[in-house]
Order: C-alpha cells, then sequence, then structure tokens
C-alpha cells in the first residue's frame, strides 16, 4: 500500500520520516539550512505523544538526545556546520557508551558562519573524524526528498540496532529543494527496535555483548541497574585502565559495524554496466551527474555513475570493483577534497582519479562534470 503526499520539502521529509520510524523526542537549535526539521516536529511530535524542546546550544541538544535515548525513547536532533561541530563532544560520548540516536547535519558552505543560505558537501570529513579518538560511524547521503524520508528511518533503523548514533548528512539543496513525492504506507515500513536483554537484572552486564557485538539495551527505569560512563569502561559500565580490556572495547564497537557492513553498504549505479569512464557523486551532486552521465552517452562517451547512498563506512569494495572495470573515475564533490582521497586508496592505482571540485556555494552543474568525463576520456 502506498500513500501519496504530494508536494514535499527535503527537510519535511525528515521530520516526517522521524515519526515513522518511531522518533519520540527532538532536541535542538535553530540553524539554517535545517531549521525546517525542528519546526515540522514541534507540531507533529505532540500528535504522537512526543516531546519536543528547544535547548540553550547545540552542545545541549545533543546532551539533552542522550538522555533521552538512555530513558528508552528514540530520539534526533538536526543542526548545521557550525552547530554540528559543537555536538562533536557529546556525539563521540555517545558512540562509546553506545546510545542510538540520529543527528542530522543540513551542509552549508564555510568554516566558521560561512554561507549560511548556500550549499555544500564539506562536513564529509568531519562526519567521519568530528570527534576524538579511535570510533566507528555511520553515515547516509540521500539524493531526494524522498530519499531524506527513507534514509532518516534508515538512520533510526541502523542506530537502533547497532546501538550507535548515526549521521544523515545532506546538503542545503536537498534539504530546501520540494518535490512531489509518494511514500509507502506507515503501517509497512520495517521497523527496528534495539535488542533487549534476555538475563534477570542480577547478572545484568550493560556491555557484554553477543556474537553480533551488540549488547542488548536496557531504559533507566526498568529494574537493571547500571553504570553510563565517557571512561574506558569493563563490560559492568565502570572505569578501567586494564589495557586488555580497553582494547577489547575499542575493537569490539568497530567490528560491531564492519561486521554488519552489508546491511549498511548502500548505493546506486547507472549506466554502468559497459562503462569506461565514471562519476563517483553524492547528494544534489549526483543528481548533476545523473545528467552529465546521459549527455556524455548521447556523445558516444561510455559514461556511468556510482552514487553512494552509505558514505561511511566507506564503500572500498565496489569503488575497488569499479576501478578494475573503467580507466577513470571523476570525483565530483562541493568541496575541495575529502572522498576523493578515499576513492583513490579504494582504487588502489587501477584506475585514473580525476576531481572536480567547487567550493564557490554553488551547485556543480551537469556540463561541468560532463567536461571533466571528457578530459579523462
Amino acid at each position: 500500500m502506498r500513500a501519496s503526499v504530494g508536494l514535499m520539502q527535503g527537510n519535511e521529509a525528515c521530520a516526517r520520516g522521524a515519526i515513522v520510524a518511531g522518533c519520540r523526542f527532538y532536541a535542538g537549535y535553530p540553524i539554517t539550512p535545517s531549521s525546517e526539521i525542528a519546526e515540522e516536529l514541534a507540531r507533529l511530535l505532540p500528535q504522537v505523544g512526543g516531546k519536543f524542546i528547544q535547548m540553550e546550544d547545540e552542545i545541549g541538544a545533543m546532551g539533552a538526545c542522550i538522555g533521552a535515548s538512555l530513558g528508552g525513547v528514540k530520539s534526533m536532533t538536526a543542526t548545521s556546520g557550525p552547530g554540528f561541530s559543537l555536538k562533536q563532544e557529546n556525539l563521540g560520548y555517545a558512540i562509546y557508551t553506545e546510545v542510538p540516536c540520529v543527528v542530522v547535519n543540513v551542509m552549508r558552505g564555510g568554516p566558521s558562519t560561512g554561507l549560511p543560505t548556500s550549499p555544500a558537501q564539506s562536513d564529509v570529513m568531519q562526519a567521519r573524524w568530528g570527534t576524538h579518538g579511535d570510533h566507528p560511524m555511520i553515515a547516509l547521503a540521500p539524493a531526494s526528498v524522498r530519499e531524506v524520508h527513507d534514509c532518516t528511518i534508515r538512520a533510526f533503523n541502523l542506530a537502533e540496532r547497532l546501538r550507535t548514533p548515526v549521521i544523515l548528512l545532506y546538503d542545503e539543496v536537498i534539504g530546501h529543494m520540494r518535490e512531489k513525492v509518494e511514500l509507502t504506507d506507515p503501517s509497512q515500513v520495517a521497523i527496528v527496535e534495539r535488542p533487549k536483554p534476555t538475563c534477570p537484572p542480577e547478572v545484568y552486564l550493560p556491555y557484554k555483548a553477543g556474537e553480533d557485538d551488540v549488547p542488548p539495551f536496557v531504559r533507566f527505569g526498568e529494574g537493571y541497574r547500571y553504570h553510563v560512563t565517557g571512561l574506558a569502561h569493563d563490560e559492568r559500565g565502570f572505569p578501567t585502565q586494564n589495557p586488555r580490556v580497553v582494547e577489547a572495547h575499542q575493537r569490539r564497537l568497530h567490528r560491531k559495524v564492519e561486521r554488519h557492513r552489508d546491511e549498511i553498504a548502500a548505493y546506486e549505479t547507472f549506466m554502468l554496466e559497459d562503462a569506461e569512464v565514471a562519476v563517483f557523486a553524492y547528494g544534489i551532486t549526483a543528481r548533476s551527474a545523473r545528467a552529465a552521465v546521459r549527455t556524455a552517452r548521447s556523445e558516444g562517451l561510455r559514461a556511468g555513475l556510482l552514487r553512494p547512498i552509505s558514505l561511511w563506512p566507506f564503500l572500498d569494495l565496489e569503488v575497488g570493483k569499479l576501478a578494475q572495470q573503467v580507466k577513470a573515475i571523476v570525483v565530483a564533490e562541493m568541496n575541495l577534497g575529502q572522498m576523493i582521497y578515499e576513492v583513490e586508496r579504494a582504487a588502489q592505482g587501477r584506475a585514473r582519479v580525476a576531481a572536480y571540485q567547487k567550493a564557490s556555494g554553488e551547485p556543480i552543474h551537469p556540463e561541468e562534470i560532463l567536461a571533466a568525463l571528457q578530459e579523462v576520456r
């Protein structure tokens, strides 16, 4: 069953997707170009028994989401570049304490205040490495209004399934554009809930994981007592400096994401079957790339597109396979070089990797990508 909802904005689709996924708590601070998410959830959450709170700053918003999630409520916050920077310390806390939540970053031009109303794709590496220390990260990058809705649901499902924060990363154009969308009926959408313990409270260890490396989760107030700390901790949740325990914990955090890579990885290919050159692009840039590929084909150039929907973990295997097929890959990004280095690493010299980069606050146009493809043919 499908339910047509007509014209919808990207940020509105994010808010509606969050409601479908079971989000019942939002804490945030207004910031362009993500503010419509907060505005929409301020209206929708009370209708489903949820809570909306505007915090004093972005730091507090991230902390409130962590607290709500520990209380058993699916939680989300949304921001843009400067606010995303402020969230990083608490984001690291959520990763280390394995608290599921969703963080939306609608990217704009930077650094600093930068270009509040203009698009960019310059927070890609911050999404991966913004908080300090070794840590895994999941980040999704939708390229349409419908995909924003679906990726929001998927972000919650992955966060709950793997007990980790998940980042939804899209640019200002995707956030503010309006498209006609047709959404799946909410009753038909698969929703994931965080794993629960099957043992009695007296033997419960909050950070003891099973074969999937994901420990069961108990919300506060359910009769299970446990300790939560950002310090290195053992399976009981208490601080430790035992090197063996610390190392095992760090490796498990990474392993629980790595071993579910196939569940996380998502991408789209376009005309790659016989391609001799390819574009690697995501978000709004991928839409320009698709148009450039069509034009290239009409001019006799066998071009194709690999569009990552999951940016992190990186699509090493898929890019490596592509590099074996084509002679050149053009990485088109609205930044001065971030994903290109990941593509080069995965390609391992098997194909030429070229860049088309733009950091003017304007989207990359199809003819610009077409020219880059013609140059590497």
